[in-house]
């Protein structure tokens, strides 16, 4: 199975899942289909790469705290991003996003991600692939 993204009806907020052959690839498309939450990631440049470390007891846990570091940042810089790298070690994230500053007339935001929750929270290996999901609040 090919990495992919998708969303996932959930009241009124918005559910998240990424695909992957690697657990890191899975949190990297889950990224993604956040990112889609809030704009057209093909309308965001990947000009400025962002380090990210997080570190949790488990595996749900750790792709919280990496889908909350970037909502932080979106948040706090003004920020959209585009592309992502994860590194996984143990109970550590090392990522990278790519994105740009947030151009409202470009980008056309749709809504305002508060955070990541434990909704519905997986980490899990189905067959051949990894998923990862959440539910957004939104």
């Amino acid at each position: 199975m090919s990495a992919h993204w998708e969303h996932f009806p959930h009241g009124a907020d918005v559910g998240i899942r990424g695909f992957g052959g690697t657990k890191a690839e899975a949190f990297e498309q889950a990224a993604l289909a956040m990112m889609a939450v809030v704009v057209d990631v093909s309308t965001v440049a990947p000009r400025e790469a962002h380090s990210f470390e997080c570190e949790a007891p488990d595996d749900e846990l750790l792709f919280v705290e990496w889908l909350n570091a970037l909502i932080y940042v979106m948040d706090t810089q003004h920020l959209m991003f585009s592309r992502f790298a994860v590194v996984l070690e143990g109970s550590r994230l090392h990522g990278r996003a790519w994105g740009e500053a947030l151009d409202l007339e470009r980008h056309h935001p749709a809504v305002e991600i508060k955070g990541a929750t434990y909704t519905m929270l997986r980490v899990t290996h189905q067959g051949t692939s990894w998923v990862a999901q959440t539910v957004l609040d939104v």
